[in-house]
């Protein structure tokens, strides 16, 4: 988790030592993108039940009282968090091909794994409740593309006349994934979602105790 803070102060000598140590996914999902989507996973959830969430339909800031509507959608969330650096790893995977040169999955998914870290520490930001969640993911996701721009040429090894292009394909790869989940997330804690639509909202929503 600290290696966000050597990320965003030192990207280039923080990418270069992540290239050189080659780790696997285990390595990276136990000591890294697990305990970090768990930190802000137990902090926010901890957060709604104690300080809440500002929601503009009620016009007022929203305690959580019920622990088991706060916890399954911090699980729910927790797993969309590691989908969108699974599904945007495969993505990059397969979007390098385009640039000559098809690199390994791996280097892919070490780029998405080390690369969202700002955007992970920026969900400590919904600690507060009056704060926009909007806010926090445009703060995690613009630090997140500036980090990137560093990694994807010394952790992907791809040609100076190509570095470029794969870099573009990571950053809208996680802009889209991300923001799609924030979108949900957010209509969610702001109170904007009707689970009655459909078989599916209303699974969903029973699952989440609403």
């Amino acid at each position: 988790m600290l290696r966000v803070f050597f990320l965003l102060f030192e990207p280039a000598e923080s990418w270069l030592k992540i290239a050189k140590a080659r780790r696997g996914y285990v390595f990276i999902l136990v000591l890294h993108l697990l305990p970090f989507i768990a930190a802000v996973t137990v902090a926010e959830g901890w957060g709604l039940m104690h300080w809440g969430r500002w929601q503009p339909r009620m016009q007022k800031i929203h305690v959580f009282s019920d622990a088991r509507i706060v916890w399954h959608f911090e699980i729910l969330q927790a797993a969309l968090f590691l989908l969108v650096v699974l599904v945007g790893s495969l993505s990059l995977h397969f979007a390098s091909e385009t640039f000559h040169g098809k690199k390994s999955f791996l280097s892919a998914f070490t780029i998405m794994a080390y690369g969202v870290s700002p955007l992970l520490l920026s969900q400590f930001l919904n600690l507060i409740p009056a704060l926009n969640l909007y806010v926090g993911w445009g703060i995690g996701i613009t630090l997140t593309v500036w980090v990137m721009y560093s990694g994807v040429p010394r952790v992907m090894q791809s040609l100076p006349v190509h570095a470029f292009g794969v870099y573009l394909s990571a950053a809208a790869i996680v802009v889209l994934l991300s923001g799609l989940v924030r979108a949900f997330t957010a209509m969610f804690l702001m109170g904007q979602i009707n689970f009655s639509h459909s078989t599916t909202t209303r699974a969903l929503g029973h699952w989440l105790g609403q």
